[in-house]
């Protein structure tokens, strides 16, 4: 199967985006639909995964950014049944060394993955990172 990268935002299918992130995400099932909509709206830059054959959205990737220096890498996924393609690989590629912000400093939060990361040079935070988490009401 064939597959072809998009930062088009909008080629970006909402419904397959939010079906995703709303069941299979650890982070983030606290958004609502208007929530990722409107996440999706204001995003720096969005990559899709798409299949060739039926333009069938099957990975995603979003960011955000000030556009000069930094950039937030968020919501990367691909779909079960499009594993094993390296498409995960492929998008964060796309999103960091291809694209505008190839020389920005990027950051993500993630529990998984670390491994794919890594390739793309993402190390743990060092003494230079504060996070203040997210309050929930």
């Amino acid at each position: 199967m064939e597959y072809v990268l998009d930062d088009d935002p909008t080629r970006i299918q909402p419904d397959v985006v939010w079906k995703w992130l709303s069941t299979e995400a650890y982070w983030g099932r606290e958004r609502t639909r208007a929530d990722l909509d409107a996440q999706l709206a204001s995003a720096w830059r969005l990559v899709g995964a798409y299949r060739s054959d039926t333009g069938e959205q099957v990975g995603f990737a979003r960011a955000v950014s000030d556009g000069v220096a930094f950039a937030y890498l968020a919501d990367v996924f691909v779909l079960d049944d499009h594993r094993g393609r390296e498409l995960g690989k492929r998008i964060v590629r796309f999103m960091i060394d291809d694209g505008p912000g190839r020389d920005f400093r990027w950051v993500l939060f993630t529990s998984t993955a670390h491994d794919l990361y890594r390739q793309y040079g993402f190390e743990l935070a060092d003494d230079t990172a504060m996070v203040r988490p997210r309050r929930l009401a």
